[in-house]
């Protein structure tokens, strides 16, 4: 069994963040238009990559959307503002050159000029305008993000000046495409944008153009042969393959039927054989951007779950050693803060697993007012699982629960099933999410969490109707305060908050492995990883 694999840091954080937000300092930042880690080798034309999303997304654009599948396929497609390179650093994309005014207050981008959009139209300051309102109040963490913003100032085609009204600290790391993608105004204006028709057949001004989307089977994505980036993408085409079972994505790697994955995309139990193919090769690089945790989120409207000695029990019942070594296969690290491993500097490291301990749990459960029946059960939950952490995760949790008397009915969906169920119809008790820190806690954690987040319909957000003042309060000053060391405290305090309340179980950051043919090359160049827009990807002749 593979030893316990701490996930990824991102060391140069800490560096990023003085650099950019440093008290009366102006910081500009420029790019080779090709900016980017080493190129491996001299880059060849042609050839299909067959690339792999798990899980078949619900839109094919990030603009109101963090589903993992969906941030896969968006970045090919539509772009960011900025890029970042393997230590975190930003590199410019749709904009050449930003700077941050020293009070924090106003971010000023220099757009690339002779940009147009896959219909022909020319790329502006006034889509980036309209693309951050889109955020603003679409976006599960955008809502966060860009809170602040008080308007988008477009004094030329190719300025775009963003205007706070208090500091935000991470701004400056929230613009990757798959994070804040930049959309045409002129497709978007006036319309929902969870139903633009934009969502299944986008128009962006990636390297790649939308061909055609098969449900149920595959997305095919053709090259721009008008892409700014001259001479790029090195591929002809990308076709994104959906399967949903993991065994047949496992026969499809050993038969090489597919050239590229993220995830790991392949059962814990396959990943070790299928790595020992000759001819693919793996990656654990390119996944700290997302910041990868799995969760145990409570329904605050479930009678029960209202009472902390319950929460608390539930904690008790569920041992993460064993989930670790069982589910995950050793590929990851307990993880019991809202704060996972991935963002060191923020971990409080007084906030320890609340400890297997199956006496505390009955004895709490009989506290709270729900002995045993005769037949040994208390009471029933309903419980449903993001399916990105597998049947397995479920299975574990339904077991555990058994064991002090809490019959589970799990319901296990797909994708785009289990995201209506859990952020629509909220009929869960319990749910299973696999809800990333990202970049930064503000925009990763602040969602899940903060009662103004609370919105039916709205995915990856406040599904539990969490509601605390004191966490609303706590989030809302470290979204806004630039000392260092002051921010550090606030998320200190707001997870010993949340342990104490046991607003959540917190439970295991996985480990990302992105798995390939040995002849792709430049698959993983920056912290987004397979999220990537793939310009630089090539397959080796």
């Amino acid at each position: 069994m593979p030893l316990h694999t701490p996930h990824l840091k991102s060391p140069a954080r800490t560096r990023t963040a003085r650099r950019t937000f440093a008290a009366a300092l102006c910081v500009a930042l420029l790019w080779g238009a090709g900016g980017g880690a080493s190129l491996a080798g001299e880059p060849v034309r042609g050839g299909v990559l067959r690339f792999l999303v798990e899980h078949e997304p619900s839109t094919l654009v990030s603009i109101a959307h963090t589903a993992g599948p969906t941030q896969r396929v968006s970045p090919k497609v539509t772009e960011g503002l900025l890029a970042y390179d393997l230590d975190f650093n930003p590199g410019p994309a749709l904009a050449t050159q930003w700077s941050v005014s020293p009070d924090g207050l106003v971010y000023t981008f220099t757009l690339r000029d002779g940009v147009k959009w896959h219909d022909g139209k020319d790329f502006t300051s006034e889509d980036v305008a309209y693309s951050i309102k889109l955020l603003k109040e679409n976006h599960p963490r955008g809502r966060g993000t860009f809170a602040a913003v008080t308007a988008v100032d477009t004094p030329d085609p190719h300025t775009a000046i963003i205007r706070l009204s208090k500091p935000a600290p991470y701004l400056l790391t929230a613009l990757d495409a798959s994070e804040s993608p930049i959309v045409a105004k002129h497709i978007y204006e006036g319309t929902d944008p969870l139903t633009n028709k934009n969502a299944s057949a986008p128009i962006g001004t990636g390297p790649f153009v939308f061909k055609e989307w098969v449900k149920g089977s595959h997305v095919i994505l053709e090259r721009n042969p008008d892409y700014w980036d001259k001479g790029k993408p090195y591929l002809d085409r990308v076709v994104i393959r959906f399967i949903a079972d993991q065994s047949a994505r496992s026969a499809a790697f050993e038969t090489g039927e597919l050239d590229l994955a993220g995830g790991p995309p392949v059962p814990r139990s396959d990943l070790a054989r299928v790595q020992a193919l000759p001819s693919i090769g793996s990656e654990t690089r390119g996944y700290e951007y997302n910041g990868n945790m799995t969760q145990l989120y409570f329904n605050f409207d479930t009678p029960q779950l209202k009472d902390k000695r319950v929460r608390l029990a539930i904690a008790h019942a569920i041992d993460l050693n064993r989930l670790l070594d069982v589910v995950y296969f050793g590929y990851g690290t307990i993880a019991p803060s809202p704060v996972g491993p991935d963002l060191k500097k923020f971990v409080n490291p007084a906030i320890e697993p609340y400890g297997f301990d199956l006496k505390a749990a009955n004895r709490l459960l009989d506290e709270a007012g729900y002995p045993r029946k005769a037949d040994g059960t208390r009471f029933p939950l309903r419980l449903y699982a993001n399916p990105f952490n597998g049947r397995d995760s479920g299975d574990f949790v339904k077991q555990a629960l058994a064991k002090v008397g809490i019959p589970v009915d799990f319901q296990f969906f797909d994708f785009s099933t289990y995201i209506q169920k859990a952020y629509t119809g909220r009929e869960f008790d319990l749910t299973l999410e696999s809800l990333s820190n990202t970049f930064d806690p503000t925009p990763g954690v602040q969602r899940i969490f903060w009662s103004k987040n609370f919105k039916v319909g709205l995915p990856f957000s406040n599904a539990s109707h969490y509601d605390n003042p004191q966490v609303d309060a706590l989030l809302e000053a470290a979204a806004v305060e630039s000392d260092p060391t002051k921010r550090r405290q606030l998320w200190f305090t707001f997870q010993q908050a949340i342990y104490d309340d046991v607003a959540a179980v917190h439970l295991i950051a996985p480990q990302g492995v992105t798995l390939f043919n040995k002849k792709v090359k430049n698959h993983t160049l920056g912290v987004t990883g397979p999220n990537a827009s793939f310009a630089d990807v090539y397959i080796e002749k």
